[in-house]
């Protein structure tokens, strides 16, 4: 579940991407079915089975479901202790896999970091164009960023918008437009014909 952080520190400014909570949920339940497996094989010795891949199951899915939250800003990206500024990032490379979420990154001194995002599918591929958006500098699935996205803008500043002053107070107002309707109605603010 992504959110918007605005508290302080390197993370002020972020949109943060949480492990979906369906994973704890489901972690339960297949530990709730390896418990159910386990104590039928006592009595019949096949649904050990069961019992052992369902247990495996649960492990990988509580490991996803405590995965760190990713924090993405328009400096860079940081999970746990580790922060990486965009400028780093060298190339980009999906896995097939979307939910979970499997992303590569190639860095520029080649170290290469595979990020898991455990979300829902929208927030999931959410998560991937931020990241493939905001790394201009890098190739995506190995085609260059410009071929993708085209040039980078640069940031231009948010025209404020103009003040409005008050030429004339409420009651002015109320009768010019007074006027403006008795000469409309009296034929002398239309041009002859």
């Amino acid at each position: 579940m992504a959110q918007s952080s605005t508290g302080s520190g390197p993370q002020s400014k972020a949109v943060r991407f949480a492990p979906a909570r369906s994973y704890l949920t489901a972690a339960a339940v297949a530990f709730g079915l390896a418990a159910f497996s386990g104590w039928i094989a006592l009595r019949w010795i096949p649904a050990g089975v069961p019992a052992a891949l369902l247990l495996l199951s649960a492990g990988a899915v509580l490991w996803l479901a405590l995965r760190p939250a990713i924090y993405i800003s328009d400096a860079g990206l940081s999970v746990e202790s580790t922060a990486i500024r965009w400028s780093e990032v060298r190339r980009v490379d999906q896995t097939g896999w979307v939910s979970p979420l499997v992303v590569y990154l190639t860095l520029c001194g080649g170290a290469r970091l595979r990020l898991i995002y455990p979300g829902e599918t929208e927030e999931s591929n959410r998560l991937l164009r931020m990241i493939q958006q905001r790394s201009i500098g890098a190739l995506i699935n190995g085609v260059p960023y410009r071929q993708i996205f085209g040039d980078p803008k640069p940031a231009q500043p948010v025209a404020q918008p103009k003040p409005k002053f008050r030429l004339l107070t409420e009651e002015d107002e109320a009768e010019v437009e007074r006027l403006y309707h008795r000469l409309r109605t009296a034929g002398r603010i239309d041009p002859e014909k």
